[in-house]
């Protein structure tokens, strides 16, 4: 077996460039020319059918709402404000959509995911689309947690979830198509400060906030939506929105040490300093920033903590 390890150690790296640069550029023509093909016919592939969107009761799911409306597309949506996710159906109704209904639930509660489904099927008779949109984040030191398992949601709707996602496509093979969407920071409720205490209680800090997404444009909700549609039309297996945002993970990939140093000097305070002493929040208030990158939608009041 060793033998066998030397041998492979001394192969695998030629052989692996060898094999991509004879079949990369093939499969990347493959790509692009599909992706023209399904973006001509794309527009109208979810009319008329049934979707779910969770978490859809603000920011990317609500606009999810209405872009799958816009296209004809029959909607479920579910969130736990009963009272918003009602004004959303009837918005979508407006915007195109032949039917809309709404489910007060928590994706949290096993017992409320599958009464979404049941209900998508009582009123339907099928699910075509299920976008798993509902999540929270924190922008709190991990030092802050007395308790670690307040966090577990956070941690479950990060690499986990992505992890997860992956395996499943694997699983299921062509039979059910699954896209990825990772967001930059895009107009919702968490680029208005809303985040998940240490505490283990939700809560509106916009200097936090501040620290978190610095001098980074906040992108309009709408366009992340179409992209997000486009992207799952065209079967794309991952949609990054903004797409400047990928340039991150070749940097992560290449430069990983740089990447763990800048953030460390941009985002992290010296010891004893409040978290909002930070560099990314002091370059933030310099005169006429904010105003460049922040859209005044992020300073809407009424967030809600519930």
């Amino acid at each position: 077996m060793d033998l066998l390890n030397k041998m492979l150690n001394i192969v695998a790296l030629p052989f692996s460039l060898f094999s991509l640069c004879l079949l990369l550029p093939p499969f990347h023509f493959f790509k692009f020319a599909l992706s023209i093909l399904s973006s001509i016919s794309g527009q109208d592939v979810v009319a008329g059918k049934v979707v779910i969107i969770t978490g859809a009761s603000s920011g990317i799911g609500e606009q999810l709402a209405y872009e799958y409306a816009r296209r004809g597309a029959c909607l479920v949506l579910a969130a736990r404000r009963e009272k918003s996710l009602r004004e959303i159906a009837n918005r979508c109704l407006e915007l195109g959509s032949p039917d809309s209904i709404s489910v007060t639930a928590d994706v949290s509660n096993v017992d409320d995911c599958k009464r979404i489904v049941e209900s998508t099927i009582t009123r339907y008779g099928r699910l075509d689309h299920l976008v798993s949109n509902a999540g929270i984040t924190s922008i709190s030191m991990l030092e802050d947690y007395e308790d670690i398992t307040i966090a577990t949601s956070i941690m479950a709707s990060k690499a986990a979830m992505v992890a997860f996602f992956e395996t499943l496509r694997v699983e299921l093979g062509s039979d059910i198509q699954i896209t990825i969407a990772t967001p930059g920071f895009v107009e919702s409720e968490m680029t208005k400060g809303k985040h998940l205490a240490p505490e283990g209680l939700m809560n509106v800090d916009v200097n936090m906030r501040d620290v978190q997404v610095s001098v980074l444009p906040i992108a309009s909700g709408q366009s992340c939506a179409k992209a997000i549609i486009d992207s799952v039309c065209r079967g794309d297996r991952y949609v990054t929105e903004p797409t400047w945002y990928r340039v991150s993970g070749w940097w992560k990939a290449f430069a990983p040490e740089l990447v763990d140093w800048l953030f460390s000097v941009f985002y992290i305070a010296k010891l004893g300093d409040s978290p909002t002493d930070s560099l990314s929040k002091k370059i933030l208030d310099l005169p006429g920033l904010r105003a460049l990158v922040y859209p005044s939608s992020v300073y809407s009041p009424g967030v809600k903590t519930k």
